[in-house]
């Protein structure tokens, strides 16, 4: 018997089984395809993944595949430069190709004991008060005691739960593809640019290696969108848009996305749970969406090992619907906005020109970029009116006397960041490390931090330290 089976290996997937197996859960990956896909949908990393990945001692490894590029808005294609002093140690996007990322991020679940099986289709399940029973494409039958889908939009662990994911279909479709072109790489460019002045879902995009990333609006939705276009359909909608196919040829892969906007009901059904994909798609818009997942796996990940371990605190599991479902709630919001200023008629065009001047004024700037970047998230821990202003908000990679915060969080466990050295956590040593250390970037004696950063109490005072420290990391051993 598995303590946790997880549907679906791609990126919120890998993430959810490496974050589990720090804390030393049983995990078994499935996936129903035999190899890894070569689609590369998402291009990059925000602000917010790429601290987790440092969190997690993993972010070496990605730079070593990645370029970083300065950290601007990005909102709806709207290209302004990143505010002055953002929130973070890591004020960059990390350009790498969402294969690379799948790759790394298996590599890293594999290496601390994830089990993975591909060609391994989920077609039921089945739960019970002891645990929940996977069956298989070919008959067979597995136990775990939880179990979480993170098999994408059309997932068939939300459809075998019979959770609703209301929102609206696609209205539009994109074409995306590698392939090659016949045509001067000056010439390419000067016509991508003249299109892109009204078209912002129009892109050819050099590869490096003589392929080009091609991007550009389809004809009519697609009634089966897992059908990919044909090379005919590609060029006749380039010819459609600039005049001219390039004389693209060769394509290594060939894809189509639509601006469906959908959210699960709810994240959490008994013993099951949805992240990713699963949970939430949206136009692709501000590049968030695989962010999106390896976050939502971020926040589920030391929860599941809590309540495997036996010390999660009542209401524990629920905090991951809580906490993640206004995220992506936000996600979807902003994404339908962004989708609407790319549109090439008159009235949202005029809103675009003014949301641009808008975002000459540096608040404005800074809101929108840690949306996007999702350095903004503030959890909601209720803890009434003189709420500290850390408190449910992420603590950036701070520098400490003795090196930087998240060098000593690779673990997945919780921290208490203690500047006073009279504080303790005894009774929960083996779920929150105890720091002594002192940071110029802080100004609050000590922080409680959760295993995903987030600051659950701030403070001095030992007793109410003492207060706090149940509601996430249990009872005292």
């Amino acid at each position: 018997m598995y303590d946790v089976i997880i549907a679906g290996g791609g990126p919120t997937g890998l993430m959810l089984a490496g974050e589990l197996r720090l804390q030393g859960v049983r995990v078994l990956v499935l996936d129903r395809e035999p190899e890894p896909t070569p689609v590369v949908r998402s291009l990059g990393l925000h602000v917010r993944s790429i601290e987790v990945l440092a969190q997690r001692g993993l972010l070496d490894r990605f730079l070593a595949h990645g370029t970083r590029y300065p950290a601007g808005t990005f909102f709806a294609g709207i290209d302004k430069p990143s505010p002055e002093r953002l929130d973070t140690a890591h004020g960059y996007v990390l350009g790498i190709p969402q294969t690379v990322t799948d790759r790394l991020l298996e590599e890293h679940a594999t290496e601390v004991g994830a089990e993975l099986r591909r060609g391994c289709e989920l077609v039921g399940l089945s739960q019970d008060e002891e645990g929940v029973t996977a069956e298989l494409a070919d008959g067979t039958r597995l136990r775990a005691r939880y179990l979480a889908g993170c098999d994408g939009g059309r997932s068939t662990v939300r459809k075998l739960l019979g959770v609703g994911f209301p929102g609206e279909p696609a209205t539009v479709d994109t074409l995306l593809g590698e392939l090659e072109v016949d045509v001067p790489p000056e010439t390419v460019a000067e016509v991508v640019a003249e299109v892109r002045e009204t078209q912002k879902r129009f892109g050819l995009g050099p590869l490096g290696d003589g392929a080009y990333r091609v991007v550009v609006p389809a004809g009519s939705v697609a009634g089966d969108r897992s059908v990919p276009p044909t090379l005919d359909e590609v060029k006749q909608q380039l010819r459609a848009f600039a005049g001219t196919d390039f004389g693209v040829h060769s394509p290594r892969w060939l894809s189509r996305f639509g601006d469906a906007t959908r959210q699960a009901e709810r994240y959490r059904t008994g013993r099951v749970f949805l992240a990713g994909d699963a949970a939430h798609i949206h136009p692709p818009v501000g590049g968030q969406g695989l962010n999106l997942g390896i976050q939502d796996a971020f926040n589920l990940g030391w929860k599941l090992a809590a309540a495997v371990a036996g010390w999660a605190p009542e209401g524990l599991l629920d905090s991951y619907h809580a906490e993640r479902h206004p995220v992506a709630e936000d996600v979807l919001n902003n994404t339908r906005a962004q989708m609407l200023l790319m549109s090439t008629e008159p009235g949202p065009q005029a809103v675009r020109r003014l949301v641009s001047e808008l975002l000459e004024f540096e608040e404005v700037n800074r809101y929108l970029t840690e949306k996007i970047t999702a350095i903004g998230v503030r959890y909601d821990f209720g803890e009434g009116p003189e709420l500290h202003e850390l408190l449910g908000r992420r603590l950036r990679d701070i520098e400490l006397k003795r090196g930087r915060l998240y060098s000593l969080m690779h673990g997945g466990r919780g921290l208490l960041l203690d500047q006073t050295g009279r504080l303790s956590v005894a009774g929960w040593a083996g779920r929150v490390d105890h720091v002594v250390d002192v940071s110029e970037e802080l100004d609050t004696p000590a922080v409680l931090l959760r295993p995903d950063g987030h600051v659950a109490w701030a403070g001095e005072d030992q007793r109410d330290l003492l207060d706090h420290l149940p509601r996430w990391f249990g009872a005292a051993a």
